[in-house]
């Protein structure tokens, strides 16, 4: 779907201006593809937009990302003869102002679905479009726009899965190839100064923490394709049952470069449809992975039907919760030393890597919410700022699934318990020996519970409870007492 005018006429020497933004590539990407049919020079634009207002500034982690990202496409598209031109300020004025001091005929974007991000496109496109400017927009970051996915009432899904039945059943567009051979990136003629990248400071300094993201991480297109590689061809086996093991590499790590638009769920998709059609995956795995890219579809449509997820809780009814504040829990939790290990090992893998486990995200939500009974938003204020793949659609949609606020929303009396958990998907203490070292020494039986071990077995471990590894920082009986009578008060409204 596009929605653009008729084309424009005047000398096919003026450029076609492409903005990107959450679309960082060159692959399956149907702007730049518009663009380079139009036989028109190409230029490619991202602006680093930290004033519209009501945009979301990014957190350090995802700023660290984007400084490595631009760097990649910078020489991604330098390879094939252009250049990628960098701008800061409001992207309605920035985009409006790059239009007329290079003469663009043409401007194409790939569509975005935050409220504030659908105001600055909608007033821009109004204005270019009255200035005779042709403006295109296509849907490339979603396998299927937010308004053709309702229900027969014209309304949007709030339940899982009768939403995936839905949107599973429409046909899906298959990926446009990369641009390949010489001069399909014609650069215009006279392209104006941009900013230097090392300017935009995204990289942290003093202090440098980024130093586990890089040893982590491959920001950029190459980097995307190298993990989907991997994951067909290792982690994919077993994904039905491994996902949950945080010990074991049954995870895709795709959840950054879809964040960042380095690669395309019609991209994933198709590559995994191939190789279970080669009968190279399981059925059940391919099915499980399925959902999951499915899921990451439904958190965009609730962010664009119920627009301020990140503040608001879906379900009303939990405005009248009365959390708790409590700095030294917080702080403890922030820092993995709680002295619950599983937990603990998730956020120093956070805090090291920008990532963290699918299932230990769950638990360490659910701790700090019901346990600690925080409100979520302190926790995903936190992920927003730590993870690489913090993303506006799925991380608050996540919070308030463990909440039991979101939508098809876990009840909110289910109250995980991190020793249980942590036995169950980490028997044999791999996950919290590799994050948790100091119990590293620690039998599987007790490396869950070390406040159950006798002093013999803690003293030829190397613990010490409370000087080396933190005794718990609440009693889980207690916590979950308090959580159930403070969430009782949406029962039965």
């Amino acid at each position: 779907m596009t929605d653009a005018l008729p084309s424009p006429t005047g000398r096919p020497d003026r450029p076609a201006l492409v903005w990107l933004r959450d679309d960082l590539r060159l692959g399956d990407n149907p702007a730049l593809a518009a663009a380079i049919a139009s036989g028109r020079p190409v230029q490619l634009l991202y602006v680093l937009d930290e004033e519209s207002p009501g945009l979301r500034p990014l957190g350090g982690a995802a700023r660290w990302w984007l400084g490595r990202a631009l760097a990649a496409l910078e020489r991604d598209i330098a390879a094939h003869g252009g250049r990628l031109l960098l701008r800061r300020g409001a992207a309605g004025a920035v985009i409006a102002a790059s239009v007329k001091e290079i003469g663009a005929a043409t401007v194409y974007w790939n569509r975005r679905y935050g409220a504030a991000e659908i105001a600055v496109d909608t007033a821009l496109k109004a204005e270019l479009r009255a200035q005779g400017v042709l403006v295109e927009s296509f849907g490339a970051t979603l396998l299927h726009e937010p308004w053709t996915v309702l229900t027969q009432a014209r309304s949007p899904y709030k339940v899982f899965t009768p939403f995936f039945r839905a949107a599973a059943s429409q046909p899906m567009r298959a990926p446009l190839p990369r641009p390949t051979g010489n001069g399909w990136l014609r650069p215009a003629a006279d392209a104006p100064p941009g900013e230097a990248l090392a300017d935009w400071h995204l990289e942290p300094s003093r202090p440098d923490w980024a130093g586990g993201l890089r040893e982590a991480w491959q920001p950029g297109e190459d980097g995307a394709r190298a993990a989907l590689h991997a994951f067909l061809d290792h982690g994919i086996h077993g994904y039905a049952q491994g996902r949950d093991v945080p010990g074991r590499a049954n995870v895709s790590r795709l959840s950054p470069f879809l964040r960042f638009g380095h690669i395309s769920p019609h991209q994933v998709l198709a590559a995994l449809r191939h190789a279970e059609a080669a009968g190279e995956v399981a059925a059940p795995d391919a099915a499980k992975f399925t959902s999951e890219i499915y899921w990451r579809e439904f958190c965009y449509h609730l962010m664009f039907h119920l627009s301020d997820i990140a503040a608001t809780n879906i379900d009303r009814r939990f405005d009248v919760v009365e959390w708790r504040d409590d700095a030294t829990l917080e702080t403890a939790w922030r820092k993995g030393l709680t002295g619950y290990p599983i937990i603990d090992a998730g956020m120093r893998q956070l805090w090291r890597t920008g990532w963290m486990h699918n299932r230990v995200r769950m638990l360490a939500a659910s701790f700090l919410i019901k346990h600690g009974l925080t409100d979520w938003r302190h926790g995903e204020r936190w992920f927003w700022d730590t993870l690489v793949d913090a993303d506006a659609a799925n991380n608050p949609a996540g919070w308030q699934w463990v909440a039991g606020c979101g939508a098809d929303a876990a009840p909110w009396f289910r109250i995980f318990n991190p020793v249980t958990q942590g036995e169950k998907f980490d028997p044999e203490g791999a996950y919290v020996r590799e994050f948790v070292p100091e119990l590293a020494g620690l039998p599987p039986r007790l490396i869950h519970r070390p406040w159950d071990a006798d002093a013999a077995t803690l003293r030829a471990a190397g613990v010490e409870l409370g000087r080396t590894y933190p005794r718990p920082i609440l009693d889980l009986a207690a916590g979950r007492t308090r959580a159930l009578e403070a969430l009782g008060c949406i029962r039965g409204e």
